[in-house]
């Protein structure tokens, strides 16, 4: 319980500062600006599949779910980044 405030205190800084930097980002950026971050997805991948290997039926199960969210985001991401980039190529 001691640890609480400052992990509280240092999520909500992060929303903060989160918010303010997305709210700056023109319109026109913000679909590069999410297709690459989706990827970043990548990460929570290894996470979600070192907590699926624990021996806990709980965290494996919160794993297995993390590890189908988050491959659904970097295909998502993936695929936004693909449809965009067509967008600007020349037609025949």
């Amino acid at each position: 319980m001691d640890a609480f405030i400052p992990l509280l205190t240092i999520f909500m800084l992060a929303v903060f500062v989160g918010f303010e930097i997305i709210t700056k980002v023109p319109p026109l950026l913000h679909t590069p600006l999410m297709s690459g971050s989706n990827a970043i997805s990548g990460i929570t991948i290894i996470g979600a599949m070192i907590a699926a290997a624990t021996p806990s039926t709980l965290t494996t199960v919160l794993g297995f779910a993390a590890i189908v969210l988050a491959a659904t985001n970097v295909v998502g991401g993936f695929l936004v980044t693909h449809r965009m980039l067509a967008m600007f190529q020349k037609k025949d």
